[in-house]
Parts: structure tokens; C-alpha cells; sequence
């Protein structure tokens, strides 16, 4: 049976058009953005690692070694499976720092652009194998299944597809740094081909070749020595050095780099794959034995690899020759894609930029996006061309083998990343270099036929045709790699960029941005210093990126804030340019001012952002810390002194509530700010405490233009996290306004007492020659004269002297109140009661004028003290004038129910705040200035109507009018006196 060459080819354009119309859809948003963003689909995207060689090699190293061929399948399940302490430090640091392949990881965490460029061209030899793996696995199962040797016109026609897919798809969000969704689902749905087409293979041969699995059981009965030779375990040299190669392919080499980190829309999809790769591993592997044993009891023709193929053409069946067709080739086309995606960025950020950068004049977004396609040709062609060299000669599991060897040499690299603090360049690229000399020597040049014999075969390598030198190549290159690299980092110095950028990348610390000043000030600043470099409008775009990401506004000046603002753009730029360029561009145009300094602290904005971020994944001992951290920091917070925490650089890390509420300046707005920034008068009295040499100032007096307070202020070094000594300084204010108020008041209320007295002693003294006045004025009046004139001076003589004598005695009533009295009352009068409190009022003539209205009623009568009782009207009065306006109107007026009689006083103010009225008669409470009141006049009065069985109440403000007040006392009504006329 063939097929002929024009069917295959459509077959196999139409599916590629498949691919490209999934791709399209995703990357347009035409398909649901649940689905695109499912779980699900990341994990099916990262069954990219099952190529052509896990679909066909799989069936070979099966029949080579057994149930061996397992290894591929565990080894990398166990990565997965390891996620938490080797895959998720990973995934963290790629997307904090926007390393978009491993060369970006290296390059940035031993701050060399000459680790990038090794690990690059390091990778890139090495992916190259596998790369011409999948063309020849197409090239060949197209030869087998048309009969015709058009091997190379296939591969080409295959390649020329595959390039125009990842120029379309895998290099058009340079500008925007967005993941390719697009990809990520073509690769998702890529896997799920395969896995279905050789689960319909495997199904098709279980049921119709072996009659179901009871027929398979029957079969190997029957034929026992296949079934042994399956189950002949591997030698555990082998065993172990192909679980190492898969277990490292996963972080290692390019294709499963950026699936499972550049690509990853979701963090937690991770959790998910985790579990969900292994599972499709798993069913992945399920038919590679059943189809090796399919090809045997056929005795298929063909080689083991591709028994797939051979079994549809032995048993006639075109539908199964093509499911196998599709499937490899959807695996080959998933790799070529992601690898040329891939290691066109590296080649880009690690070869090219560090030469040669864009000009700033140019389109710099659009010279980056046409430079990755071209390399993105180039690599297609590279591997078409090795492809060429190797020609058909090699199996699929040997090439694999030598790519995921060349791989492996760079574990040791990661590992000392994430684990290894004194891991530092030289031992990388020392290690490393000698790993891959001893591979490309033992096993690359022998496969591109370049060297035949190796001087090294007294120790029993000879190169890859021999069945066993593979694994003690491998194992030769590795272990030679991990002693250099281990021993060169130890006898070598480590550069301080190294020792910052390690503290990011080990496992469970992170780098601690350093607390300086940087020379630009705005972010206007760091568009105009990087617009040298970028060019204006492409500085301008990155900057406002990074603020967007940070959610800063353009207008930021705060210190904290701005070094966050530069790391964020170093990210960025990153992503874009490489972490060596986009270091050492920031660097340059973005430098700290005080470069020169001894030591740099740590900056403690960064550690309780950090802590807050992975306050969810903390457990044990590092939860109940973080639980003690959070207790203080939260006892700190509420404390009712004011706190204000300072760093070296007088940079405010800490700003509690209390202080939020006594300078009405937010936390948000001061935090990472120098001191001398804030608002005044604030800033010139804690600069100049704080600079000062005294320790506490007490009583200190501070000007507003709203309030005058006064405070109590303390200070105390601390230490500073990263910082030798005592560098820091917290700073405590209390507010004292209220106590000194209330010392003004008992101040100005002893004084008044004392002129209370003063005064009740002089009116004691007046009376006496008032009376002698009055008794002259009588006599004279007595004598019968005719002189008219003097009988009417002395009448009002007596008039006036009566009048005097009602004042003295309203004065002496009012002045003897509050102390000791006997609970004799009498029947008042409120007019009378009224009357008397306004005439005390009219002597104080410096009062401002105001019209006192008394329209008490003449019969409404009360039970009470009458000198007590007048103390409460001349205090409502007296508050009722000073709330008043200039010839203001206050009424006064009675009104009586059966039982009771209510005296309403009425000004026309502007009334009592709301926030006020429940405090009014609380002892030493005033809304006066200090020395104008004593706060003790309402509370009193209160007093006094409670003592009378009545009830006091104020309405403020009045209804229907824009102000006013009122107070109304109601007491027990009672009868006139007995000697009242009428």
C-alpha cells in the first residue's frame, strides 16, 4: 500500500492550516477566554515535550531496552512532581523579572552577559539534533508511506510552513511583552492530537490485530520470550543517566522553558500541571508497547522506531498509517514552533543586542520584531541544513539522546541558582564549558560524523554508534561539570553585582532593593535620561508601562517609589532587550547618587510587600513569625502616640494611625517620602527634632492656621535591616492639647472664683453706706417742706438706692451658689427670676448689646431656690449674648402645662454643632477659646434643674431658620405666694 505524494502533502498542509486557524482564533479572542485560559490547556501545551522522538524513538528504545523506555516518561513526571521546591522558584523569578529563557535566568543571576551568550550558543548546538529529528521523523514516514524518495522535498515544504507559523505567532507582542495565547493553544491543541491519534492506533490494534485484551494475554502466553526481553531490566548506569536526562529536560532545554515559564498565562496553572502532565504522560506511554509487540507478530519490515507506520502499511490500512502520520507529525511541527520561538530570543538578547543595538531614532519595537523573525528563518534553516548532514542514518533515539545530553549540562547551573549561594560566574562558566567539550567531543562531532574514534576509548568511550558510550559520555560530561563548577566557584571571588542578584534567585530569599536615592526624580526624569538610549517616544512608553504596572501616578516623587519604578523598567526592559542590556542600560542612564556609599540598606518597604505576597504560602515556624510580625506591626499601627520610623536616609518607613489623625497627613502618601516633604508645620518641627541633639522636648508648642497644639515629642536609634549600628530613627509624638486646655480652664475657673468673692465681699460692703444713703433720703422726705424739687430728688434717691440693693442682693444670691445650702424653697415667679438675671447682665457694659425680651407670664409660678435658680438663668443668658450677634433679639418665655411650667431662652445665633450637643453639659467641656470660658456654667445649670426635679434641653438649630438655639427648663408648677396681690 502507498499513498500518493500530492494526498499526503494536502493531508498535511490542512493540518498545519488547522494549527494556524486554532492559533488565529486564540490570539484574536475569537474563542472563549475561559477555555483559552483553562488549566487544562497549559498542561496539554507542555505535552509539547513529547515529540516525534517520544512518538516513534519511544517504540524503538522500548525494543532496545524493554520497559526502559519508561524513563522518558518518569523522568520528567518527577520534575513535575518536584514543582514546589525546583518548578515554582523558577516560575517566580521569570515573571518577576521577565527572564524569558534560561540564558535570560543565567545572565541575570551571575550579572554576566558572557553567561548568556555560553548558554546560548550552548543551547542552541544542542537543540539543533533535535530539531533535525523531527524533519527526518516527517521526511522519513513520508518515504515509507508514499514509496518515493522525496524525503527532502517533504522536509522542505514542512519547514517552509513551520517558519511562516512562528513568524506569525512568535514574534508579534514585542512592543506589549503579552504572552503568545495563540501558541499556547495551538500547542494544547497539538498535544491532544497526538495523544488521541496513537490511543486510536493502540485501540484499533488491541481489538481488531489482537482480538481484545484477552487475545493479547493469549499472545504473549504464547510467545514468552518477546515478553522477557521486555521485562529484561536496563543496566542501572543507563537507567539512571536517562531519568537524569528527562528529569532535566524540563527546565533545560528551550522548548519546555518557555512553555512551562515565558508562556505561562496562570501561576497556578502550574498546581495543575503538576499532576496533569504526568497523567498525559502516562496514557502517552500506555500503547508503546502494545504497538512494539503489534510489529512483531506482524514482522513489520520496517525499522522499530517507526512500527507505527510499518503496522498500517502491513495490514493495508491507510486510516491507521495516516493517524500514525498525524500524530508524529503534529508532535514534530509543536517543537520545531516553541524551540525556533525560543532560541530566536536568546540568539537576539544574547548574541545580536550586546553588539549591536537599534538606533533611538528608529522604530526600535519594530527593528526587534523583524530581527526575531529573520532568526526565526534562520534557526529552520540551520536544523533543515543539519538535517542534510545527518541524512537518515541515525536513529531517532540516538539523536535525542545527544540533544538531551548537551542539555543536561546545564542543570548544574540552575541548580546552584536556586540552592548554591557561593555559586558564582567563573564556576559556571567554567563547569559548564568543560560539560559541553567533553559532549560535543564524545557525542555531537560523532553524530555529525566529524570524528570517528576518540582518543578517550582506553576508558571505554567510543562514540554514540556503540551501545553503551552514550550514558558514560553523559555521565563523564556531568560529573566533570559539577567539579569544575564547584571548585572554580570556591576558589574564585564573587563580584558584589553577584551578591546582590543571588539573594533574588535562591530558594526562600530574595534580594532586598537597596535604599538610595537615585538622581532622577520623577518619572519624568527617567523618561528624559532614557530617552538617549530608547528614543523619546519609546522611553516614554516604557516608563509609562512600568508606572501602569505599578499603579503609580506620573506625578510620583516619593524615593520608595521610584526605586521600584526602576527596577520595574530593568524588568521590563528585560523582557525586550536581554537582562544584561536592559542592566546595563539602566545602569547607566537611571544611576543611584551616592554610588560610592560603604554599605546600602535594605529597604523595608520591599521585605513587608514580600512578606504580604507570600503571606499565604508561609507555614510552621516562618507563619507563626510572620504572625508576631504582623501582631506588633499591627500594636504599632494603633498605638495612640503618634510613631513616625526613619531610615539612614530620613526616609519615613513608618507613619501609624495616630499620626494619620494628628497631622491629617495619610500614610499612603508619606511612606518612603524624606521627612522634609511633608506638609507644614509638621516638616520644620520633626526635621528639626529630629536633626537636633535633644532627645524630648515637652510642651512644645505648634502654630496652625487652624488649630494651635501642644505636644510632647520623643526619639530613639534604631537599627536599620542591612545597616551597621544604630541608623535609623523612630520618633514619638504625643498630643497634650486637651490636658493643657483643661489646665487653662481649672486656671481661669480658680480666678473667677476668687473674684466671686472678691466681688460678694464688695457688695457686703456696699450695702452699708447705701442703707445710710437711703435712711438721709427718707428723712429728708419725711420732713414736711414745700420745696417740691426735693421731695422728688429724694424719692428717686430712694428709688435708686432700692435698686442697688436688688443687684447686691442678686449678686451676693449668685455668688454664694454652688456652696453648701438648705433645701428650703419658695414659690417663684420665672418673670421676676428673669427679670433680675437681666438686670446683673446690663452691668457689664463691655458685653456687646444685645435686646432681652422677657415675655414670661406673671402667673406662671415654680417651687425652688431662687438664688440657685437665677445662677441658671444668668448662665443661659449670659451664653445666650455672647452666641448672639450684634443687636441680636433673646427672648424669653413661659408656657405651663397642668403640672409643670417650661422657660424657653431663644437666641438668634448660629447655633450648636451637632457633634457638640451631647457633650454640653459635661464639666470643663466649652467651645470657647481658652480664657473665655470655663465649661463649668452648663454642667452646673444642669445640675441645679436636676436637684429641682425638672429637666433641661436644648433644640439647635432652630426649625426653619439657617440657625439659633434654644434652651428650655421645665420644673414642677406651683402656687403664687400667699402675700402675691390678685
Amino acid at each position: 500500500m502507498t499513498i500518493s505524494v500530492i494526498h499526503l502533502t494536502g493531508l498535511a498542509i490542512g493540518y498545519l492550516l488547522t494549527l494556524f486557524a486554532t492559533a488565529w482564533l486564540a490570539e484574536k479572542n475569537l474563542l472563549p477566554r475561559q477555555l483559552v485560559r483553562h488549566p487544562l490547556i497549559y498542561t496539554l501545551s507542555l505535552g509539547v515535550y513529547a515529540s516525534a522522538w517520544a512518538f516513534y524513538g519511544s517504540v524503538g528504545l522500548a525494543h532496545q531496552y524493554g520497559y526502559g523506555f519508561l524513563a522518558i516518561y518518569l523522568g520528567i513526571s518527577g520534575a513535575f512532581l518536584l514543582a514546589p521546591v525546583l518548578l515554582y522558584p523558577l516560575l517566580e523569578l521569570t515573571r518577576t523579572h521577565q527572564l524569558a529563557s534560561l540564558a535570560d535566568l543565567f545572565a541575570f543571576r551571575f550579572r554576566s552577559t558572557a553567561a548568556g551568550t555560553l548558554t546560548t550558543l550552548g543551547l542552541l548546538l544542542c537543540t539543533l539534533p533535535l530539531l533535525a529529528l523531527q524533519i527526518q521523523a516527517v521526511a522519513d514516514t513520508a518515504q515509507l508511506l508514499t514509496g518515493s524518495p522525496v524525503q527532502e522535498n517533504i522536509a522542505l515544504v514542512f519547514c517552509l510552513i513551520i517558519t511562516l507559523f512562528s513568524i506569525l505567532f512568535g514574534a508579534r507582542h514585542i512592543a506589549t511583552r503579552e504572552k503568545h495565547q495563540g501558541v499556547v493553544f495551538a500547542m494544547a491543541f497539538e498535544s491532544l492530537l497526538k495523544l488521541l491519534a496513537i490511543l486510536a492506533v493502540a485501540g484499533w490494534l488491541l481489538y481488531q490485530l489482537f482480538d481484545g485484551p484477552a487475545g493479547l494475554q493469549q499472545w504473549l502466553s504464547d510467545n514468552k520470550a518477546i515478553l522477557q526481553q521486555l521485562q529484561q531490566p536496563m543496566q542501572d548506569g543507563q537507567w539512571r543517566v536517562l531519568l537524569l536526562l528527562f528529569f532535566a529536560a524540563v527546565i533545560v532545554m528551550p522548548h519546555m522553558f518557555h512553555m512551562a515559564f515565558t508562556e505561562n498565562l496562570k501561576p497556578r496553572s502550574l498546581v495543575s500541571a503538576s499532576w496533569g502532565l504526568p497523567l498525559f504522560l502516562l496514557l502517552l506511554s500506555l500503547p508503546i508497547p502494545l504497538i512494539l509487540w503489534a510489529g512483531l507478530k506482524l514482522g513489520v519490515t520496517t525499522e522499530p522506531q517507526y512500527f507505527a507506520i510499518g503496522l498500517g502499511l502491513a495490514l493495508n490500512n491507510e486510516t491507521l498509517a495516516l493517524l500514525s502520520f498525524m500524530g508524529g507529525m503534529s508532535a514534530a511541527s509543536g517543537v520545531i514552533i516553541v524551540c525556533t520561538i525560543a532560541l530566536s530570543g536568546m540568539v537576539l538578547n544574547h548574541l545580536i543586542l550586546p553588539v549591536y543595538q537599534p538606533p533611538a531614532t528608529g522604530n526600535i519595537y519594530g527593528w526587534l520584531k523583524w530581527t526575531r523573525r529573520l532568526l526565526i528563518a534562520a534557526i529552520i534553516l540551520a536544523s533543515f541544513v543539519v538535517y542534510l548532514l545527518l541524512g537518515s542514518t541515525h536513529q531517532l533515539s540516538s539523536l535525542g539522546v545527544v540533544s538531551f545530553a548537551g542539555g543536561l549540562q546545564f542543570l548544574p547551573g540552575v541548580m546552584a541558582l536556586l540552592y548554591w549561594p557561593k555559586a558564582n560566574r567563573n564556576g559556571f562558566m567554567a563547569g559548564t564549558l568543560t560539560g559541553l567539550l567533553i559532549w560535543a567531543y564524545s557525542m555531537l562531532l560523532p553524530t555529525l560524523g566529524l570524528a570517528t574514534r576518540l582518543p578517550l576509548s582506553d576508558l571505554g568511550l567510543d562514540y554514540l554508534s556503540a551501545e553503551d558510550s552514550w550514558q558514560q559520555a553523559t555521565a563523564l560530561a556531568i560529573i566533570a561539570n559539577s567539579l569544575v563548577f564547584a571548585l572554580v566557584s570556591l576558589l574564585s571571588s564573587t563580584r558584589q553585582e553577584e551578591q546582590i542578584s543571588r539573594q533574588t534567585c535562591l530558594v526562600n530569599r530574595s534580594r532586598l532593593p537597596e535604599s538610595r536615592r537615585l538622581q532622577a526624580g520623577s518619572p519624568h526624569e527617567f523618561a528624559f535620561a532614557l530617552s538617549k538610549p530608547l528614543g523619546s517616544i519609546t522611553a516614554q512608553r516604557e516608563v509609562q508601562r512600568a508606572l501602569s504596572d505599578l499603579q503609580l501616578p506620573m506625578d510620583e516623587s516619593r524615593p520608595f517609589a521610584l526605586r521600584r519604578l526602576r527596577d520595574r523598567i530593568e524588568a521590563n526592559l528585560s523582557g525586550l532587550l536581554g537582562p544584561g542590556v536592559a542592566r546595563d542600560l539602566v545602569s547607566s542612564f537611571l544611576p543611584y547618587q551616592n554610588a560610592a556609599a560603604n554599605y546600602v540598606t535594605e529597604d523595608i518597604h520591599f521585605i513587608e510587600n514580600r512578606l504580604e505576597d507570600y503571606r499565604s504560602r508561609l507555614t510552621g515556624l516562618a507563619a507563626e513569625l510572620d504572625a508576631v510580625r504582623r501582631h506588633h506591626r499591627q500594636t504599632l499601627h494603633n498605638l495612640p502616640l503618634g510613631v513616625c520610623a526613619l531610615s539612614r536616609e530620613a526616609e519615613i518607613t513608618l507613619w501609624n494611625l495616630a499620626m494619620e489623625n494628628l497631622t491629617g497627613i495619610g500614610a499612603a502618601r508619606v511612606l518612603g517620602s524624606p521627612l522634609e516633604s511633608i506638609d507644614a508645620p509638621w516638616r520644620d518641627l520633626l526635621v528639626s527634632f529630629s536633626q537636633g541633639t535633644e532627645n524630648r522636648l515637652h510642651k512644645k508648642r505648634l502654630h496652625s492656621s487652624f488649630q494651635s497644639r501642644w505636644l510632647n515629642l520623643h526619639k530613639a536609634a534604631i537599627a536599620e535591616p542591612g545597616a551597621p549600628g544604630d541608623s535609623g530613627m523612630v520618633l514619638l509624638v504625643e498630643d497634650i492639647t486637651e490636658n493643657r486646655q483643661l489646665e487653662d480652664q481649672l486656671i481661669h475657673a480658680q480666678r473667677l472664683a476668687s473674684l466671686g468673692r472678691l466681688a460678694a465681699g464688695v457688695a457686703h460692703e456696699i450695702g452699708n453706706p447705701v442703707t445710710g444713703i437711703a435712711c438721709l433720703a427718707q428723712i429728708i422726705q419725711e420732713e414736711r417742706t414745700s420745696d417740691e424739687e426735693l421731695q422728688e430728688i429724694s424719692g428717686q434717691i430712694i428709688e435708686q438706692t432700692r435698686r442697688i440693693t436688688r443687684i447686691v442682693q442678686s449678686m451676693m444670691g449668685f455668688s454664694r451658689s454652688g456652696q453648701p445650702h438648705d433645701n428650703s424653697h419658695e414659690a417663684l415667679c420665672w418673670l421676676e427670676v428673669c427679670k433680675d438675671a437681666v438686670n446683673l447682665l446690663s452691668l457689664n457694659t463691655d458685653a456687646q448689646s444685645v435686646e432681652f425680651r422677657n415675655l414670661c407670664q406673671p402667673d406662671h409660678w415654680i417651687k425652688g431656690d431662687p438664688q440657685r435658680l437665677s445662677q441658671v438663668v444668668v448662665n443661659l443668658l449670659g451664653n445666650a449674648r455672647d452666641a448672639s450677634p450684634p443687636g441680636g433679639l433673646i427672648l424669653m418665655a413661659t408656657r405651663a402645662g397642668r403640672d409643670w411650667v417650661e422657660l424657653s431662652i431663644t437666641d438668634q445665633g448660629s447655633g450648636i454643632a451637632p457633634e457638640h450637643q451631647s457633650q454640653l453639659f459635661e464639666p470643663f467641656f466649652t467651645t470657647k477659646d481658652p480664657g473665655e470660658g470655663t465649661g463649668l456654667g452648663l454642667a452646673m445649670a444642669y445640675s441645679i434643674v436636676r436637684e429641682h426635679q425638672g429637666d433641661i434641653r436644648v433644640t439647635s438649630p432652630l426649625p426653619d431658620t439657617p440657625g439659633g438655639t434654644r434652651f428650655c427648663i421645665r420644673l414642677p408648677r406651683s402656687l403664687p405666694a400667699p402675700d402675691t396681690p390678685g
